[in-house]
């Protein structure tokens, strides 16, 4: 048996394929077009693995992805495959727009075909599972109750919208065509491999370089936070006994505001690696103009995966992101080389000259 993956080589996309591998001898066939998040680093312990499949390509080219499908007889496609950073879709949406609206609608029809022909057995056995996010629901007020998978999409940036554009198309291919998905909403995810330019890596790197900690606007904005081992648990169970046609919110059941998130970074790193002078990183910290259209609050109500499925985060958000900081600290040279030249000018461009 093969699983697809797309988008395998992200940040998210490479824990789960390192830990379906870990979990699974089923086969893996990889596609990701290696965008400036996805880094074959990240599954560097997969060389020489015959499970595991890289191919580089785009999940809009159809000339790419029917052969993969056929190939290998693929029984399951799980989609990572996204732009996924609200900065950079403001500063350049025609990107979001195709990668995560017209990319998605060509894979969907990629896979429509092939799971057409299959016999009937094949047929009914075969998934699609749509990994997206709970900014498709816009912005939560303070006392608001946490998102359902009833909440209606109202997204609030390009890269909200190209997202909650895509859940709308793996919807209506299930109606329209039958063609059986799953889709997973997921809340804020950090851990391993998470790229630096996201708030918890950027807090981290820029902390042990001696740079401003660049925080927007006045930090009370409050996210809902999921270590990314949790989430690939969550999609894992999801693909293997999520009822056809529904979404599951998948969420770690820790709100917290990004100010409070820095400050526990900088309590960690004092512990673990304090600075030669003695200071606390935390006088590092430096507000922000905020950036536009940044909304305010997001909760995710995860209750409905954990009574259908039984599924619930195994790490706290204390015991995450401690784990996670030590990844960073114990991983210098994976950030060394993922910091290039056009990395460090997009975070100047976002932050100004003190990031």
């Amino acid at each position: 048996m093969t699983i697809l993956v797309t988008g395998g080589a992200g940040f998210i996309g490479s824990n789960f394929v390192l830990d379906w591998l870990a979990q699974s001898n089923e086969t893996v066939i990889n596609l990701d077009k290696l965008s400036y998040a996805g880094n074959l680093q990240n599954l560097a312990s997969l060389q020489g693995d015959s499970r595991h499949t890289f191919v580089q390509g785009d999940i809009g080219d159809a000339a790419v992805v029917g052969p993969l499908l056929r190939d290998h007889g693929v029984r399951a496609v799980v989609n990572f495959a996204a732009e996924s950073h609200v900065d950079r879709s403001i500063h350049g949406p025609e990107a979001f727009v195709q990668n995560n609206i017209v990319g998605t609608f060509h894979l969907l029809e990629a896979v429509r075909a092939y799971w057409s022909e299959l016999p009937a057995q094949g047929k009914s056995g075969f998934r699609f599972l749509h990994v997206s996010t709970d900014e498709v629901y816009g912005s939560l007020a303070k006392d608001d109750p946490a998102f359902t998978e009833r909440n209606p999409h109202e997204p609030n940036s390009p890269y909200s919208a190209s997202k909650a554009a895509s859940d709308h198309l793996v919807r209506a291919w299930h109606h329209t065509y039958g063609l059986p998905v799953l889709t997973t909403n997921c809340s804020n995810n950090y851990g391993p491999y998470h790229f630096p330019e996201k708030l918890i890596p950027l807090m981290i790197v820029n902390a042990l370089a001696g740079k401003p900690l660049p925080v927007y606007g006045d930090g009370q904005q409050i996210r809902d936070w999921l270590y990314v081992k949790d989430h690939c648990s969550a999609i894992r169970r999801v693909l293997e006994a999520g009822r056809v046609g529904e979404t599951y919110n998948v969420g770690g059941w820790n709100e917290k505001a990004n100010i409070d998130i820095v400050q526990t970074v900088c309590t960690l790193l004092d512990e673990l690696q304090p600075r030669a002078d003695g200071k606390r990183y935390a006088e590092q910290i430096t507000y922000v103009a905020d950036r536009p259209g940044h909304d305010r609050r997001y909760a995710i109500d995860a209750r409905k995966i954990e009574r259908e499925l039984g599924w619930k985060p195994a790490e706290t958000f204390d015991t995450g992101i401690a784990k996670t900081v030590r990844w960073y600290l114990d991983n210098p040279q994976w950030v060394a080389n993922v910091q290039s030249g056009s990395y460090r000018q997009w975070v100047n461009q976002q932050y100004g000259a003190q990031a």
